[in-house]
This record gives C-alpha cells, structure tokens and sequence, in this order.
C-alpha cells in the first residue's frame, strides 16, 4: 500500500511540474491571470468531465429507479386511495428504496469524482505553487492583492482566496 501511495505522490509531483513549466511564460502577466486562467480551466474539465464520465451502473440504476417510480405512481392512482396507499408502501418497502438509495449513491460518488476531485486538485495545487514565499520570489510580492481595511492594516488577498471567488464568477 506504501508502495502505491509513492506511486501516486510521483505522479502528482510530476504533474504539477508539468503544470508550473505550461504556466511559467505565463508569468509575465502577474499571479491574477494565471490563476483566472486556472479557474477557467477547471470549469472546462469539469464540465468535459461530466459529458463523458457516467457509469453503466448509473443509467441502469436510474432506468429501474424511474421503472419502480411509475410503477408506484400506477399504484396510487387506484380507485381506493387506503389500498393504493399499501400499494405503495410495499412498493417503497420491497424495492423503491433500495434502488433510490443505490441511485443516489451512485450519483453522489460520481458527482464527486467529475466535480469536486478536480477543483480539490486544483487548490491543492495552487495552495502549494502560488504560496507567499512562492509569490514573493517569482512576483516580488507574497499576496495577490491588498484591500484597506478599518483598523488601518490591509487586508490581504490570497490564491486560494482569489482562485475560490474566480472559480465561483466562472
């Protein structure tokens, strides 16, 4: 398992050198746009991610979660709204709610693998290649931006911080 994990931290290393040689012409044009840039293409893969990665498991559970679900609404629109009512019961009972249950599951985890892994990735990256000291030896300055504030210190605007708002105006 150790051995795996090495593996996978390579790989990840390897990567975001990857990505620091791609962004190093960008550069001259300040942390800002590099990190809008980032956030763009986070959005991209995002959503290229969420066009082409579904599982067979998915669809069939979502085909017999909505064959379940007419099933029961038949069942409701009888005659006797108590015997319909049991109907539906032992439907929700007998399958419904383990089909809706393996359905959302499903969709959860694939949710978190198209949308959330990404955008985790992404920050741990930023969090590491745009940290102050890093800032300050490639851009002279350990922050992205500083606002006034009341107590007569500025506030200063992380990558992280800047990265989050830009991903979410993306």
């Amino acid at each position: 398992m150790d051995r795996m994990w090495d593996h996978i931290m390579a790989m990840f290393h390897f990567a975001a050198s990857m990505l620091d040689q791609v962004l190093a012409p960008l550069h001259v044009f300040g942390p800002a746009v590099i990190l809008i840039l980032l956030a763009i293409v986070t959005v991209l893969v995002t959503k290229t991610l969420n066009k082409y990665i579904i599982t067979k498991r998915y669809i069939e559970l979502e085909k017999e979660f909505q064959h379940w679900y007419k099933i029961r609404e038949e069942a409701m629109k009888g005659p006797d709204y108590d015997k319909a009512k049991g109907i539906a019961k032992n439907i929700d009972q007998a399958k419904l709610n383990r089909v809706y249950y393996d359905y959302f599951l499903e969709g959860f985890l694939l949710g978190l693998a198209r949308n959330v892994l990404p955008v985790f990735l992404m920050v741990a990256y930023i969090n590491e290649s745009f940290r102050p000291e890093e800032l300050q030896r490639l851009f002279g300055k350990g922050y992205l931006f500083s606002l006034p504030s009341t107590g007569g210190k500025e506030l200063l605007i992380g990558s992280v911080f800047f990265y989050i708002i830009a991903l979410v105006l993306t």
